[in-house]
């Protein structure tokens, strides 16, 4: 058994940006105000399922929290 280096930095390379897109929505979920805690607590784990949680958040939750001051 043998380890490739080059396949190892294409996996790398594809779920970097998806990890980032990730914490991204959880931060993003994280300052704003849905109302209530528990809505709040929902976005914030919908936007941590990875490679299209993030996605769902951008297209629905986003719109309906509102930025906190």
């Amino acid at each position: 058994m043998y380890f490739d280096f080059r396949t190892a930095g294409v996996v790398i390379a594809l779920v970097t940006p998806f990890f980032i897109l990730t914490i991204w929505g959880v931060v993003s979920a994280g300052q704003r105000d849905f109302g209530s805690l528990g809505r709040k607590a929902l976005w914030m784990l919908v936007a941590a399922v990875p490679f299209i949680g993030f996605l769902i958040y951008i297209i629905f939750g986003m719109r309906k929290g509102k930025k906190e001051a």
